[in-house]
């Protein structure tokens, strides 16, 4: 049996709000598409490079990419996920719940 019930009636507030991890693993991974893209378009690796004189191989190209785009995709998606929780707020709503708080006697609960 419990030894104390707290039971009252509350208004909050609820708004759905955008996960921003998903919005930063897609802008990861729209920036390493975007990466393997351009490795792939540009055939710019078989040439010397006019400023080291060296030949970059595609993965070189590739990671050479990837340290700009992915960058570019995250910043891009986190404005974006910005921008939908701004937008998100003025959608809020109040909502009634009941609020129950319960608090059990050790002793009574072991036995």
């Amino acid at each position: 049996m419990p030894d104390h019930v707290d039971d009252h009636i509350e208004t909050v507030r609820v708004r759905r709000a955008p996960k921003f991890s998903v919005f930063l693993l897609v802008g990861a991974a729209v920036g390493v598409i975007t990466a393997l893209i351009l490795t792939f378009a540009f055939d710019g690796s078989t040439g010397k490079s006019p400023n080291t004189g060296l030949v970059y191989s595609q993965g070189q190209v590739f990671g050479f990419l990837l340290l700009v785009c992915v960058p570019v995709g995250l910043a891009l998606a986190a404005v974006i996920a910005l921008a939908f929780d701004r937008r998100s707020r003025r959608h809020t709503r109040q909502v009634t719940v009941d609020h129950e708080s319960v608090q059990v006697d050790e002793d009574d609960a072991r036995g």
